[in-house]
């Protein structure tokens, strides 16, 4: 019983500095459910405003995407997708990210790590 907790805490543990490592290498990732709609919603936004994010489908991903999908819940996003990282910190969902866009601070921040220059 010891031994199933040991390799179950070590999973978690795998999946967090997976998703930490994924958001830190680029500007923006979205994690997000082919299926959807508000995450389309989302990276339609992204992807009209120039930018180019990495986009992580977990509904693609039989191996690691459900225990990427409760990660992002543990890391506060509820809904868990879409799942909005910009400069490497958290977001937040679709709210969060339409919030900002219509209070005009979604392009300042996007223009300050790079994301898109103009």
């Amino acid at each position: 019983m010891i031994f199933d907790i040991y390799q179950y805490l070590s999973r978690k543990h795998i999946i967090m500095e997976r998703v930490t490592r994924i958001v830190s290498q680029r500007a923006v990732v979205i994690f997000s459910k082919s299926t959807c709609c508000m995450c389309h919603t989302i990276k339609t936004l992204f992807y009209d405003l120039g930018v180019n994010p990495t986009v992580h489908e977990l509904d693609e991903d039989p191996r690691a995407g459900k225990e990427i999908e409760k990660a992002l819940v543990r890391l506060g996003c509820s809904p868990s997708v879409p799942a909005v990282f910009i400069g490497g910190e958290l977001v937040g969902g679709a709210n969060e990210v339409m919030t900002l866009h219509l209070s005009s601070s979604l392009v300042p921040l996007l223009k300050q790590v790079g994301a898109i220059w103009l």
